[in-house]
């Protein structure tokens, strides 16, 4: 039997819980929520903040490029390469044909079985990352980008809302923040949390500010994890990254997108215990604003290159909730 000592904290929080989920029952319906509709492209929209990629922004952003030179900033994607939790990657050559022709010809080609979106160098679609949320009849729906519902999008053949065929190519300015370089390491410890305060500090140090992030700009964060990609265990091993305030700051200034050289950009775990992956919901889910991982930046760094042209394109995988991608930088 609890105490009276014992019953108070617990009644005290049997009545935050109510609270919350009262607040929660009586504001959000299929048409009105906390992020949805979005405020700046309407309810119908499913392509989040790649709609910043407009003309001019892509007129813009090819005047960052003075040299012609250009980076790889993907991984290869091969067996062995590290992966979250039990995804899996498989590439094999069928047995070839019979010669054909009198030319005798013959042919390879590869069937690869994997989460084709979610490994390597991946591209998160809108369709990746929802959130359970308590409506206002009191039923419990899984909530993505703009409202969208997973009742209302998924089918075992694909996704029929959200898919990643819906983001616009992007080809806009790309900047790189360095914060390794900035704290003077060569790569980030483990679960260390980027503050708003580092990336200022490490713009400051690349002769920026917050002022030369602009809108429909793609901003990467360097932590030096890159470093790791030959060994797995490591790199999947609470990597650094950026926190929740990072990624409010980011969604303020009307990026298209973020990313980073490590396998998920933002700080794992999360300082606060009780939170799985939030950052990923602030940026995707609430704003649109897109997440690209599993970078490498050595060749920007070896250059001292944080503005560039960046051009990434996601296949056109109907349904999909992500895309494997090739992302350059050129300078």
């Amino acid at each position: 039997m609890m105490t009276r000592s014992q019953r108070a904290p617990a009644a005290l929080l049997a009545g935050v819980v109510a609270m919350l989920f009262s607040f929660a029952a009586d504001s959000q319906t299929r048409d009105q929520g906390p992020w949805w509709p979005n405020p700046e492209w309407g309810p119908g929209d499913q392509a989040g903040a790649s709609n910043r990629i407009t003309d001019s922004k892509v007129l813009e952003a090819l005047q960052t490029a003075t040299t012609g030179r250009v980076y790889e900033l993907g991984q290869l994607y091969e067996q062995g390469m590290p992966l979250f939790g039990s995804r899996s990657y498989s590439m094999i050559l069928p047995t070839k044909g019979p010669a054909a022709g009198d030319n005798r010809l013959v042919a390879n080609e590869e069937f690869i079985s994997t989460q084709l979106g979610q490994v390597g160098t991946q591209f998160d679609g809108l369709g990746h990352i929802g959130q359970e949320v308590v409506m206002e009849d009191g039923s419990v729906e899984i909530v993505f980008y703009n409202g969208v519902t997973a009742s209302e999008m998924d089918t075992p053949g694909g996704l029929q809302r959200l898919g990643v065929e819906h983001i616009k190519p992007i080809v806009t300015r790309g900047i790189l923040i360095d914060v390794a370089g900035y704290k003077g390491v060569s790569r980030l410890p483990n679960s260390y949390e980027v503050t708003v305060e580092d990336v200022i500090g490490a713009l400051e140090d690349q002769g920026m500010s917050q002022a030369d992030v602009r809108p429909g700009d793609a901003v990467f964060f360097r932590y030096g994890w890159s470093s790791l990609w030959s060994d797995p265990a490591a790199y999947n091993d609470n990597p650094p990254g950026i926190g929740v305030a990072v990624a409010q700051w980011a969604a303020e200034r009307q990026v298209t997108m973020v990313g980073s050289d490590s396998w998920c950009t933002e700080v794992v775990p999360n300082p606060d215990a009780s939170l799985a992956f939030p950052v990923h919901q602030e940026l995707m889910t609430k704003t649109g604003v897109l997440n690209l991982e599993n970078l490498r930046f050595d060749g920007l760094v070896e250059d001292s290159v944080n503005e560039f042209l960046f051009i990434l394109t996601p296949l056109q995988l109907k349904g999909a909730t992500g895309s494997p991608v090739r992302p350059i930088a050129i300078r």
